[in-house]
Parts: structure tokens; sequence; C-alpha cells
């Protein structure tokens, strides 16, 4: 992977020297912030556009992480760095909340160790997969499942698949953020088209009607209870 920081946003030392052994063999330099204001000031620094990763605590002293998250999703320099939020607010709608302001995955305290790991190389791998120049950029792909953007066709095995457009849609936000959890708001903006209102139960009519036509590939998609859906990333 190429050379860059791990930026940790934590404001208890101690969790916050934890992370950082966590993740100090993946090869990169970890730099840790106790203080939102102090993130914020560092995000908007020549210093920030070399960050692979933001991992981010919620509850922050002077701005809170869910402000930091948004921030970087609008700011230019982050807008696609992977974010993970790591924070003792567990509920479904907290979790929502967290997504929806930009967070890539979120885990809750206590963790487990392997699994921060897990999730921190899945991230780290989704960031080096986007900076690579792909010669194909309107051809998404999961196995024998393929994608033509251009022709807005869908195969698998070689064979068409009939799906509508909110199901094409839906699939198409899939695979281009694959093991990324996505709540049902996320997908509802992307599939909104024009005064057709989309709501959070139509999301799951279409995502059982798109489950049905993709047989065996149907379990690639994950539903997260209380949260939304995501596609299980493969290698």
């Amino acid at each position: 992977m190429e050379n860059g920081s791990i930026v940790i946003i934590e404001d208890e030392q101690e969790i916050s020297e934890l992370i950082q052994s966590q993740v100090k063999n993946f090869g990169f330099t970890n730099i840790p912030f106790l203080d939102g204001k102090k993130a914020l000031d560092f995000i908007q620094s020549d210093e920030s556009k070399n960050t692979q990763l933001f991992i981010i605590d919620r509850m922050l002293p002077s701005v809170n992480g869910l402000e930091i998250c948004k921030f970087i999703r609008l700011f230019n320099t982050t807008k696609t760095t992977p974010i993970l939020m790591l924070t003792a607010l567990s509920t479904p709608e907290q979790i929502v909340e967290g997504l929806d302001a930009g967070a890539d995955d979120y885990m809750t305290k206590p963790f487990d160790h392997a699994i921060l790991l897990a999730r921190v190389r899945s991230l780290l791998r989704r960031r080096q997969l986007s900076n690579q120049t792909v010669e194909n950029k309107n051809i998404l792909r999961h196995k024998e499942l393929i994608v033509d953007t251009d022709q807005c066709k869908v195969w698998i095995d070689n064979q068409i698949l009939e799906l509508t457009l909110s199901e094409y849609k839906i699939l198409c936000c899939f695979l281009l953020s694959p093991g990324k959890v996505l709540t049902r708001n996320q997908l509802v903006e992307f599939i909104q088209d024009g005064p057709v209102h989309v709501t959070d139960r139509t999301i799951d009519t279409h995502i059982f009607g798109l489950r049905k036509k993709l047989g065996e590939y149907a379990s690639i998609i994950e539903t997260i209870r209380g949260i939304g859906y995501r596609v299980i990333g493969h290698d």
C-alpha cells in the first residue's frame, strides 16, 4: 500500500494508544487527536491529503464526531477517504446517524481487537482499490455478476438479468461501495428520481425483488438489522 497516515480522533488517551498499537502493523503513520477542533484544523491542512483512513470517536471535546464526518465528506481533499466511527453509542438510531453523516463503517465500544483489525483492513483495501486506475470504469463486478453502467445492463454467468430501474440503481449503489453499510435513507437518496416519493418500506420491497432475481447471488446482500444493507465485499 502507498505511504500515508491513519488519523485517530479519540479523546480518551488510553483508548487512543490501544487503537494505535492495534493498527501500527499496517505500515502507516498514526496521527492521534484528543480534540475535535484540532482534528478539523489538520483536515484542512495540506498534511491531510495523505490520510488513508479516519478512525473517529463520536463524543469529543470542541467538535463531535458527527460534525467531523460531515466536514470530511464536504472537504474536497478528504471526501472519499474511508471513515470508521468507533463509539460507545450503540442504538440502531445512533448508528444510522453516524452512517448518514458519512461514516463507512461503525463499531461500538468495547470492541474486539480482531474485528477492529478486520474492519480497518477492509477499509484500507477499499481505499487502495479506489486509487487504482481501472481501464473499464463503466464495469461493476462481483465475481460473475457484471453491470455495464454505459448500457445499463446486468449479467450473471453471461445471462442477462431483467431488473426494474430502482433495482438496477440499488445494485449499482451496492457495487460502487462493496462492504459499506448503506442506510435506507442513503439508498432512498440514491434512487430518488424527480417527484416520485421513495420510502424506507419501498426500499425493502425493492431489495426483496432484487434478491429474488439475483438467485444464488442473493446472499451477497446482507441485512443489517435496524440500519440498512450492504453487499459483502470480495477479494
